[in-house]
């Protein structure tokens, strides 16, 4: 599989997908089905839920496929969840 890296904003923060540490695991689907439809371009919608639930949600990512930038931060300051 290409290694591929997505980004997806809504202004608060940034969920950013790797998709070579994707194991499809489904965990971000199924809990929160209104921002991540694997079946859609694009699969990631952040403005479909509040950024404190998408960000518990990306932390239940087995893989580490799914991370968080909070775009509120300066470079040196990116955390990842």
């Amino acid at each position: 599989m290409r290694d591929v890296v997505r980004e997806y904003t809504n202004g608060e923060i940034t969920v950013i997908w790797k998709s070579a540490l994707c194991v499809h695991s489904g965990k971000c689907f199924g809990g929160l089905p209104e921002v991540f439809h694997p079946w859609e371009i694009p699969w990631i919608s952040v403005g479909q839920s509040d950024s404190e639930r998408i960000i518990t949600q990306v932390k239940r990512c087995p893989s580490g496929a799914l991370t968080i930038k909070d775009i509120t931060l300066t470079s040196d300051e990116v955390k990842k969840v």
